[in-house]
């Protein structure tokens, strides 16, 4: 029985150890998607407008305090966002389609893909609330023609 009890700990032990490691290989691995896909630069954007908006706020701190919350979240906010993130894309991709998504971000199309995707998303963005208001217009339309 104690021979057993060993193995299963030792199993359980391993197993545990390599859990672990899977986790940090597709942790990163998914920064590096990150990356090369553009992706961090646009949550590093997102970051700096928050800070900006705070400047409003608080006109008070002096410019250095700013750089200083700036580089600190730029660094630690962009590893609890992975780290937060890994389990949704662990569920839908896996570490070799992460990988796979790298290789196609590394040539030139992903490149200029990843380059222009924050335009196209702006850009999407202005048409998406077109598009939003005028379904909202037919649906009142609509709406009144069944007389309600």
């Amino acid at each position: 029985m104690k021979k057993f009890i060993s193995m299963l700990t030792l199993v359980l032990v391993f197993t545990t150890m390599s859990f672990g490691q899977v986790d940090k290989e597709y942790n990163e691995t998914l920064k590096n998607m990150f990356d090369v896909s553009g992706t961090e630069e646009s949550y590093k954007a997102i970051i700096t407008q928050m800070v900006t908006m705070f400047k409003l706020q608080y006109t008070d701190v002096r410019e250095e305090v700013w750089d200083e919350f700036e580089k600190d979240f730029l660094k630690t906010s962009l590893n609890d966002l992975v780290e937060m993130l890994v389990p949704i894309y662990i569920k839908y991709m896996t570490k070799e389609d992460l990988e796979a998504l790298i290789v196609f971000y590394e040539t030139p199309v992903g490149k200029k893909f990843a380059k222009n995707t924050p335009l196209i998303m702006q850009d999407s963005m202005k048409i998406g609330e077109e598009w939003g208001m005028k379904i909202g217009e037919k649906f009142v339309k609509k709406m009144k023609e069944k007389g309600h």
